[in-house]
């Protein structure tokens, strides 16, 4: 990935920027500390390697991401919150501790999403979908519904893990379907989408991409998506929205900085990491990556970042889901 990402950067470095003295006037002077408050891997330690690589080649800037891990992604965001708003250090961070944390962590939260952190820029977006083991006799919602209804004690759902928006999706899928849905947490997706393979899981909420090849390979069955139209990541696959299901979501990577700093600062970050994601190189590598890319402004982070938030928050506390930190 390193070669590809510094061949395609070093190529359109010259394109994006009328040079590096330039850009390093514009962007401010010293290292840029990219957090990510989760373990290294997947899709968004992807994206955050990304624009250090971008920020280094662009600046000539040392430009890192480091993994702060720890008390559910709050240690790494606590850094960012105090850190100086120059915008030397820079928070990556998936959709649910932006949105969700608030609502069940309630008065353990040791930091406010919106006040505490200046929106930059929504990098990509992944997808979800709901899949049956191949031996659930459905192809279709209304015939999961039935499926279900006909014995209640078959209705189990497998995520990620508790506290995932793939949670409460679950939930709020069974609320409108009528059916009353467990909740099985996984230790992150592989070990959910084996056990649906083997048919010993009936049902599972992912990332659409994670369900691909089995669904390729007949092993499972996607039967909807989330989206509001078709998904790039599976075809022939109806949203679930077209089956009756009126719920839509998105899974969301972005960057913050520290919530004091100056619009000029983000504004020129918001440049560098939109025009990176923006380009057809990069476009396609998210895409095998199993997410797509966007680049919003800060206003439209904003705004996706407080609709979500309103619209999780009874989802989230109808559950009754309270986590300990």
């Amino acid at each position: 990935m390193k070669r590809f990402i510094l061949s395609v950067f070093t190529a359109l470095s010259a394109v994006a920027f009328s040079g590096v003295d330039e850009a390093r006037a514009q962007y401010g002077v010293g290292p840029v500390r990219i957090i990510l408050p989760f373990s290294p891997g997947g899709a968004i330690d992807a994206i955050g390697r990304m624009v250090a690589e971008r920020i280094t080649i662009a600046t000539g800037k040392s430009a890192v991401v480091e993994n702060v891990t720890g008390a559910s992604g709050h240690i790494g965001m606590r850094l960012v919150r105090d850190a100086k708003p120059d915008g030397s250090v820079l928070l990556i961070n998936p959709a649910s501790p932006m949105i969700l944390h608030e609502h069940f962590f309630g008065d353990k939260l040791t930091f406010n999403p919106f006040t505490d952190f200046a929106p930059i820029t929504m990098a990509a977006t992944s997808d979800y979908a709901i899949a049956v083991a191949k031996n659930v006799p459905a192809t279709n919602v209304k015939e999961l519904t039935a499926w279900l209804k006909a014995d209640p004690k078959r209705a189990s759902y497998g995520t990620p893990g508790a506290g995932a928006l793939t949670h409460f999706l679950g939930l709020e899928f069974g609320r409108i379907i009528g059916v009353e849905m467990e909740h099985v947490p996984y230790r992150g997706s592989p070990p959910a989408l084996n056990d649906l393979a083997a048919g010993q899981l009936p049902i599972a909420a992912l990332t659409t991409s994670e369900f691909t090849q089995h669904h390729a390979a007949g092993s499972i069955r996607i039967i909807g998506t989330f989206t509001d139209g078709p998904s790039p990541f599976v075809s022939g696959v109806p949203t679930l929205k077209e089956q009756g299901v009126n719920l839509e979501a998105l899974g969301w990577y972005a960057f913050y900085a520290p919530g004091k700093t100056p619009p000029d600062i983000i504004a020129k970050i918001n440049k560098l990491i939109v025009d990176m994601v923006r380009e057809p190189a990069v476009q396609k590598r998210f895409l095998e990556m199993g997410i797509q890319a966007r680049g919003s402004t800060p206003e439209e982070l904003g705004r996706q970042q407080r609709r979500d938030t309103d619209f999780w928050g009874p989802i989230v506390k109808a559950s009754g889901f309270r986590p300990d930190l």
